[in-house]
């Protein structure tokens, strides 16, 4: 079976350039959706089969995506959304920081790894900006974080890939750095997994979070903290949850039906891409899968979006320490325009800032921001070639 196939919205022809915003799902996470909800669409934690089923599909969502992490289930949270999780944690850290303390923020950065730190500021909290250097691209310099950190720094945000330039920055050199100072290490992982399997065991980061719907799974996410950072942060919680818990970050119900989904979906990677192998390494298999059906994608995207007339390309010009996703403007066009012309001829791309506030100010295209393609493993050479024929016909 083709890739595709596995897909059933790719079947009606529309190409889905806008794969940063939100992954398609595969057969299997649907199928596990449904199956929870019609026979058993219960809660957790009582002793009926119903109940003992859904207990079943969250706590094996909780195992398996702590293999997708590479941490222990104890580690993993489990959230609405990578913002929501990310709020919660800068509740907690507004009672551990205050007057005089740092926190450094990355130029590329999602509003998800930054709004809720600047919030600190109430508290007295500086709030410093690793500068991109947008001479060579928009990337990102270990050396200059390394003099902007103090023995006040208290955390460093980067993300692991920008949903904006499509940059993947050394994150585990960033961790390192912020471990010298006696810092945490906090990453954005969502731009970044659907393209690489993360590992915050190699990366050295004390946290982590993603969205599976960026990953072809449901609208979740999930939160990794360093288990023995875990007591350390006063949560708003029940009072009846245990300080060491990482349940004191799942306020009311989760979503047991998109656990299910997820569980769907982290079964086709294994299956599909993985070869069926178990576990990780499965997860392993498939990623290596998706970098070689990418990575050929990226290359002659980026060489055939440069031939355009007109277009410049914000970002790292070329395949190395980046993903597929590709922001750019056309001269003298509106990039919501650009992008309602290429919806005409079916292809969805996104116009605007998405979300990533700072490298869309940083590059002076405030507020229009610009067009963003981007690739997952099931784009394919009929995708690309109709968004280089949309773009070249745009006026």
């Amino acid at each position: 079976m083709a890739i595709q196939q596995n897909f059933p919205a790719l079947a009606a022809g529309f190409s889905f350039l806008d794969n940063a915003a939100g992954a398609q799902v595969p057969r299997q996470c649907i199928e596990g959706i449904s199956r929870f909800l019609a026979t058993h669409s219960c809660n957790v934690g009582m002793p009926y089969p119903g109940s003992q089923a859904a207990t079943l599909v969250r706590e094996q969502a909780r195992r398996e995506t702590a293999q997708f992490f590479n941490c222990k289930a104890e580690e993993v949270a489990i959230g609405p959304s990578a913002t929501a999780l990310t709020f919660i944690l800068s509740r907690a850290f507004s009672r551990l920081f205050g007057e005089g303390d740092e926190v450094v923020i990355s130029e590329l950065e999602h509003e998800a790894n930054t709004s809720p730190w600047r919030n600190l500021q109430e508290k007295g909290v500086q709030v410093r900006v690793w500068k991109a250097r947008w001479d060579e691209g928009g990337r990102l310099e270990p050396a200059d974080l390394r003099t902007m950190l103090s023995p006040r720094t208290r955390l460093v945000a980067v993300t692991s890939a920008a949903n904006s330039l499509g940059t993947t920055p050394d994150v585990a050199a960033a961790a390192e750095i912020a471990h010298s100072v006696g810092a945490w290490c906090i990453t954005d992982l969502v731009h970044f997994s659907p393209h690489h399997l993360p590992d915050v065991q190699t990366s050295g980061v004390d946290m982590a979070f993603f969205s599976a719907y960026k990953v072809f799974g449901p609208h979740l996410a999930f939160l990794y903290v360093r288990e023995e950072l875990i007591a350390r942060l006063p949560t708003d919680k029940l009072w009846f949850i245990s300080e060491d818990s990482l349940l004191k970050f799942e306020p009311g119900t989760n979503n047991h039906e998109g656990l299910a989904g997820w569980l769907g979906s982290l079964s086709y990677l294994r299956d599909e891409l993985g070869a069926g192998l178990p576990g990780r390494k499965g997860l392993q298999a498939a990623y290596r899968r998706i970098e070689a059906l990418e990575q050929p994608l990226v290359e002659q995207a980026l060489e055939r979006l440069q031939q355009i007339p007109g277009l410049k390309l914000y970002g790292i010009p070329s395949p190395k320490g980046r993903v597929g996703t590709f922001c750019f403007n056309l001269e003298g066009q509106s990039p919501l325009r650009v992008a309602e012309r290429l919806a005409q001829v079916g292809v969805g791309v996104a116009a605007g800032h998405y979300y990533a506030t700072m490298p869309i100010q940083a590059l002076g295209l405030w507020p229009n921001g610009a067009i963003r393609a981007s690739i997952a493993h099931y784009t394919t050479q009929t995708d690309l070639d109709k968004l280089i024929a949309g773009l070249q016909g745009s006026d």
